[in-house]
């Protein structure tokens, strides 16, 4: 009886003990998905590491040394670099979008003021007499489209430039430039007038459509620039919290984003304002490209990330920007009795204004700096300042292709 009852205190005793190692274990899974849950949680301020701290007045919703899994995921997450992020990446689609556009479709726009005069000399000609001289012309060619179909796809199609894709409509303007003239001394004093007169109409507009498009590099450099701004900025807002080493290398790609955007701005207005002055056209490009590499170089330095530089870091870009004033005044004394050139220099001043606002925001830290902690999630500096970049940018997409149409249309 004695030995048994000796078993059954040592059963309890061993159930005990288990049980007790078994609510020890459980308390330290909790305690381990506990601490998983508030290590990757958002902190304040003060408790940043010292390369994270760059805004005072920006006082929680930090994201500090998390894992790279868990950073990319944070892109879907609210903190207060969500809108920093996306700001950019939006913007980076946005002239992506463009890009494709612009190699698709910008070849094909041509001044649409020539091809509603165009549909206008068509409705003067007696047509049915002009399609009769034509096939006299070329009796090889009996499938030439009929000169009244012609004008009525010509008027319907102006508002969508459809028409200048079409075989059809360049055989008709070769034809009426080329044999015309050959077949002039056939008709009468009444027709001759009529037919010499679209000739001639037709053949001062067509002249510039049938040229070669003139060169788009200097376009889609800016565009390019564009993108790797944008694309490099939302990264770095990203992944910059991820490590010191990261944040360090994020930052670099970042200012040389910047620098890249800034100078090949300067192409378009430029390349398409000095193409017929070759030495102009180089000083120029030289200059900002000379520029921009200069400032990738200096933002290299590990002390121009500090928060205390932060007015020298805008002071340098907005600099940059402003080096494009002596191109713009010198294309306004070259140019001031064109209109593109006025049109072209009211975009380019919106476009400065824009950078010009963003980086005087980015400086002074407006409006958090007035009410610390209640813009942490949207509506702080960086995140205005990301939203004129954009802007701006758009905007001197909207002059380049004014100086593309312009050239176009004339060359030099």
């Amino acid at each position: 009886m004695g030995n048994n009852r000796q078993v059954d205190q040592d059963s309890r005793v061993g159930f005990e003990s288990n049980e007790g190692q078994s609510e020890r274990s459980s308390k330290v899974g909790k305690g381990k998905r506990l601490w998983k849950k508030v290590k990757y949680q958002l902190v304040e301020y003060h408790m940043l590491p010292g390369y994270l701290r760059d805004n005072e007045f920006i006082i929680g919703h930090y994201r500090s040394e998390w894992p790279l899994k868990q950073v990319l995921l944070s892109i879907f997450t609210i903190h207060n670099e969500t809108l920093n992020v996306w700001t950019h990446l939006i913007g980076f689609f946005l002239f992506l979008s463009l890009t494709i556009y612009t190699a698709m479709k910008v070849p094909k726009v041509v001044d649409l003021n020539s091809l509603q005069y165009l549909a206008e000399i068509l409705k003067k000609a007696d047509l049915h007499k002009l399609h009769s001289e034509l096939l006299a012309c070329l009796p090889s060619l009996p499938n030439i489209p009929d000169l009244q179909r012609l004008r009525e796809e010509l008027t319907n199609s102006l508002p969508s430039m459809d028409l200048l894709s079409s075989p059809s409509t360049w055989h008709i303007f070769e034809l009426l430039t080329n044999c015309l003239p050959e077949r002039l001394f056939h008709i009468n004093h009444t027709d001759d007038f009529v037919l010499r007169s679209v000739k001639e109409d037709m053949g001062n507009m067509t002249a510039p459509l049938m040229t070669t498009p003139i060169t788009r590099w200097p376009f889609f450099a800016f565009l390019g620039g564009a993108m790797f701004c944008l694309l490099a900025s939302s990264t770095c807002h990203l992944l910059a919290c991820h490590s010191e080493r990261v944040s360090y290398i994020m930052l670099r790609l970042d200012y040389a984003g910047i620098a890249a955007l800034i100078s090949t701005s300067f192409y378009p207005p430029v390349y398409y304002s000095f193409m017929c002055s070759p030495f102009f056209c180089t000083l120029y490009l030289g200059f900002i490209t000379f520029l921009g590499i200069g400032t990738i170089l200096v933002s290299l330095l590990p002390v121009f990330q500090k928060p205390e530089y932060r007015v020298i870091r805008a002071s340098l870009f907005l600099g940059m920007g402003l080096s494009g004033i002596a191109p713009i005044l010198h294309k306004l004394i070259l140019f001031r009795n064109r209109p593109e050139a006025l049109h072209t220099t009211g975009y380019e001043l919106l476009m400065g204004a824009f950078y010009a606002l963003g980086a005087l925001i980015y400086a002074t830290r407006i409006p958090e700096r007035w009410m610390p902690g209640k813009f942490d999630i949207a509506g702080h500096s960086h995140q205005l300042f990301h939203v004129l970049v954009v802007a701006g940018a758009y905007t001197h997409y909207r002059a380049g292709l004014v100086y593309l149409r312009w050239r176009d249309m004339e060359g030099c």
